[in-house]
């Protein structure tokens, strides 16, 4: 017999998996626009967070489209964050396409057919439809069989007559042999409320009626009420796509059923490159269903992080692409200031962020600055609880020293092995010994250039 156990007061297990923005859950701001000081996981940021609760606004208004903003600031300052938090407050039906820049160089694809492939990752399509359906309970399901025509023992299924009930009466329908197959792919069995597209013929199972519901409270069965209205019915249907889901599915290889077709595409490269024709044609499909109010065009995010490390030919294509009638928002963030641009031919000439001059004046700039003491304590704070850690003040000031002195990451990449120490010691706090223990055992940047400055020939 299986024995469930109820938990109450779960702690935040120590196994649980925490990845570098895992406590950022939003921008942190007021129904005014003003950030909260700490909210969302933020903390501090209050200039850039405001900057970009006006951006998430002009998308969800739809006036960003083909428009560019860069994150500028030093390492550690929250530019990701923010990226992750703008994604966030967009919600879940609004794309949001995260890359860094040298993923773009590939030896199977062109930098710029990447680069495309990712802007059209982060464009939706909303489309609508109204569908002639049958919809209610199964009540009957009998297949008729019928003798093999080509001869032999076998039988096979002539048709199937399937009943559905709904809450205004009933129908008995007379289906396909094919339609039979889906039914039996989706497991429908006497009791389950399913409905089926009368122009297609696929079949949805959408969940066991409840007049079949039990007095179990643990249940493997996802129970549905019986349909209203009659058994035939029109619906609407909402679908969510990316223009790259409509790209892939028309440059896939339309080959016949015989073996050489088939063996031309299975050993056809996976990764190939989709041409601009192609989307050409996928683009004027879009804009006809857009057109006649069948579909929605859904502008979503590209975040390009590390934007210095792309060069002058994939700028130059950037710049094409941010003017195209489809297009993305474009989010791109940088940690450098004056630096040359990869591919230019005279190195010696430095451009802000790595970005070229055409491009700086497209943007919107978002500036991040450096975290204070106080801001960096709170930080290390709430890390510690998300990760489980109990930390004593003394040890939350020196962290927050440390965070200062020689980086946000530093401080916070100690926090773990200092939790190690502490449970190894028997103690169920983190203290300044263990934080000091974790400085001998674990270099940080500065300390690891000086030992090679005075180090000679090998380590």
């Amino acid at each position: 017999m299986v024995q469930i156990n109820e938990m109450n007061d779960v702690q935040p297990s120590s196994q649980s998996r925490t990845a570098a923005h895992t406590h950022i859950k939003g921008l942190g701001l007021d129904e005014h626009g003003i950030a909260k000081k700490v909210e969302g996981g933020f903390v501090g940021q209050a200039d850039a967070r405001e900057a970009c609760g006006i951006i998430v606004d002009l998308i969800k208004s739809k006036k960003m489209s083909g428009k560019a903003i860069l994150l500028a600031g030093g390492p550690g300052t929250g530019k990701t964050a923010l990226a992750l938090a703008i994604s966030q407050e967009l919600g879940p039906k609004v794309p949001f396409c995260p890359i860094v820049g040298s993923e773009l160089y590939s030896a199977e694809v062109k930098k710029t057919a990447a680069l495309m492939e990712n802007f059209r990752r982060a464009i939706g399509l909303r489309i609508k439809e109204i569908k002639e359906v049958y919809e209610g309970e199964v009540i009957e399901l009998t297949p008729e069989e019928a003798e093999n025509p080509l001869g032999g023992y076998g039988k096979t299924i002539s048709h199937v007559v399937v009943g559905l009930k709904t809450a205004k009466g009933t129908k008995n329908l007379r289906l396909d042999p094919s339609i039979y197959e889906s039914i039996q792919k989706e497991r429908v069995t006497v009791g389950d409320v399913i409905y089926i597209e009368a122009n297609t013929g696929a079949v949805k199972r959408v969940g066991r009626s409840d007049a079949y519901a039990t007095e179990f409270d643990l249940e493997a069965e996802e129970y549905v009420p019986l349909p209203k209205g009659e058994v035939h019915k029109t619906k609407e249907i909402i679908q969510d796509v990316t223009l790259h889901d409509l790209d892939v599915a028309n440059s896939r290889p339309q080959g016949g059923q015989d073996v050489l077709s088939m063996m031309g595409q299975l050993l056809k490269p996976r990764k190939t490159e989709i041409t601009e024709k192609l989307r050409t044609e996928v683009n004027k499909v879009v804009s006809k269903y857009i057109d006649q109010g069948v579909a929605e065009l859904i502008p979503g995010v590209l975040f390009i992080d590390e934007v210095n490390m792309l060069d002058i030919e994939v700028f130059t294509y950037l710049n094409r692409a941010l003017e195209s009638s489809i297009a993305p928002i474009v989010v791109l963030a940088s940690n450098r200031g004056l630096t040359t641009i990869r591919g230019s031919d005279d190195d010696s000439t430095k451009a802000p962020h790595g970005c070229p001059p055409d491009l700086i004046d497209r943007l919107l700039i978002i500036r991040t600055l450096p975290y204070n003491q106080e801001e960096i304590k709170t930080i290390v704070s709430k890390r510690a609880t998300l990760e489980g850690l109990a930390v004593t003040p003394d040890a939350l000031d020196k962290l927050a020293v440390h965070g200062v002195s020689i980086s946000l990451r530093y401080a916070l990449q100690l926090l773990a092995p200092a939790g190690v120490l502490s449970k190894t010691a028997g103690r169920s706090e983190i203290t300044v010994d263990d934080i000091e223990e974790c400085e001998l055992l674990f270099l940080d940047s500065r300390r690891s250039i000086k030992v090679l400055e005075e180090t000679k020939g090998f380590l």
